[in-house]
């Protein structure tokens, strides 16, 4: 009787109002029965004061798939009874185990998973080859299996699920950010989407097209070239280190162009096409118009811009930069399953036609219609650095605009904000530092919608800070040595 007693004490302290509840052990983790899935292992980590449990899980919900996925939970009371789902970047291959871990130190339960392969070459898709399923599972079946398991396993370990539920990811990342509000609406109650590749087939025919126009005779664009592109787009659009006003800015590289008898200090006919060509945008070439835009002048010449992505550092080295991968490796395994394709070859009308329809149902988000995800109560934050030199920032406005026709006013639900003077998800010389999570936290959570933000500079020089607006708003000086948000000027 006295043992019965203590027993029944206990169950009432364990279940009485703001007490901690019991929580299965981290090991015992491992025996938790999933469908078609099964974890691997499950182990106890520590991150400075906090306790985290870290388990691994392998799915395979066809007999080609072989998805990895990682669950980080905070032990006891560390979890804020939050879920963050991260995304990858590139053609993922591995799991962001770092950033899982880093964000589960704060007191969220994460998740993340390689994308169904494993392939430590972020800009390589061979593992597609003669696997469609893989290329599904990287699509968008690695991101739903990860997040119904993520959720069990945390239900497993609390004795009940996530109260908050929300989706991080920037670049493919920011592709997956889409594909799950709106493949996935009721999954997450919050979404970050940094400067998503949700176009990724047309980002590739972008590449081709720069490519082409760099390997013409003489098109090529060096190092010198780009500083040159540069610093007349800074003198002509404003900003000693980045351009404020991009949206407003109409630089064209043809007041570059040699004069009779000049060498240095120019740029030849065959340079000013490739430039034109990398700002524009993939033209079409049965209309001549601009079927998908191109980049943004202001930092051709800053490390990690379009040395990294579009022209390599050398033309020895063109092959090896980034755009040039990622387009090369997706025409070949994705699109047309031929180890030798030539991206140099393609059509840029009727050909990249062809592969976009091979490859698009599967890898691109592009679906404006986000009713389900805002009936749900859902909200979605998009960020884009105006210099990203992987995705064009003006892809974001496309995709925005096309959201805002579809639906009407999205202000309830949707704020995007495009960042001058950032590059690829971070860094560049504009400050592009924001604490995303904790401002959809604080809209989902606390119920107060994002306005204005300020971003800061993590590395040292150049402006500390800067303004940002919710688009179609822009940042400008208002005359009394500050900043303020207005309409932003078309373009």
């Amino acid at each position: 009787m006295k043992a019965m007693l203590i027993a029944m004490g206990a169950a009432m302290v364990l279940a009485a109002p703001g007490l901690a509840r019991a929580e299965t052990a981290c090991a015992d983790l491992a025996k938790t029965p999933l469908a078609h899935a099964e974890v691997t292992s499950a182990t106890a980590e520590k991150s400075g004061t906090v306790d985290l449990c870290k388990i691994a899980v392998t799915s395979r919900p066809t007999k080609d798939s072989d998805i990895r996925l990682e669950v980080w939970i905070p032990v006891g009371g560390a979890w804020n009874g939050k879920f963050v789902q991260l995304g990858n970047g590139g053609f993922a291959g591995t799991v962001p185990s770092g950033r899982l871990k880093a964000i589960a130190a704060t007191g969220y339960a994460t998740a993340g998973t390689d994308d169904g392969h494993q392939d430590p070459v972020g800009t390589s898709a061979t593992w597609a080859l003669g696997h469609p399923e893989k290329i599904t599972d990287f699509g968008y079946r690695a991101l739903k299996e990860t997040t119904d398991i993520a959720k069990a396993l945390i239900k497993a370990q609390k004795l009940g699920g996530p109260k908050t539920s929300y989706f991080y990811g920037c670049s493919d990342g920011g592709r997956e950010a889409l594909m799950e509000a709106q493949r996935y609406p009721n999954d997450f109650d919050g979404i970050v989407a940094g400067a998503p590749a949700n176009y990724m087939s047309e980002l590739f025919g972008v590449s081709a097209a720069n490519q082409q126009a760099l390997h013409q005779p003489g098109g090529y664009l060096d190092l010198p070239q780009l500083k040159l592109l540069q610093a007349a787009a800074l003198a002509d659009c404003g900003g000693a280190t980045f351009v404020r006003d991009p949206a407003a800015c109409r630089f064209d590289p043809g007041k570059l162009l040699c004069k009779a008898g000049q060498a240095d200090g120019c740029l030849t006919a065959a340079q000013v096409h490739s430039a034109r060509t990398i700002y524009a945008g993939r033209a079409d070439p049965r209309t001549g118009k601009v079927a998908f835009p191109g980049f943004t002048a202001g930092a051709e010449a800053q490390g990690g811009s379009w040395q990294a992505w579009t022209t390599g550092s050398t033309p020895a080295a063109n092959g090896n930069a980034a755009g040039y991968q990622f387009a090369s490796n997706a025409f070949k395994y994705f699109a047309f399953q031929d180890p030798n394709y030539d991206l140099l070859t393609m059509d840029l009308g009727t050909g990249f036609d062809g592969a976009k329809a091979k490859m698009s149902s599967i890898i691109d988000s592009p679906d404006a219609n986000l009713a389900a995800f805002k009936k749900r109560g859902g909200k979605l934050i998009q960020y884009h650095g105006w210099n990203d030199p992987a995705i064009p920032a003006r892809s974001s406005i496309v995709y925005y605009e096309d959201v805002g026709r579809t639906m009407g006013d999205t202000s309830g639900f949707y704020r995007m904000y495009l960042i001058p003077g950032m590059l690829h998800c971070a860094g560049g010389p504009g400050p592009g530092t924001v604490d995303w999570l904790a401002v959809l936290d604080g809209w989902v959570a606390g119920g107060k919608a994002p306005a204005e933000l300020t971003a800061t500079m993590t590395a040292a020089g150049g402006d500390p800070k800067q303004l940002l607006c919710p688009y179609p708003g822009v940042a400008r000086e208002d005359g009394k040595g500050g900043w303020a948000c207005s309409v932003k000027k078309k373009g």
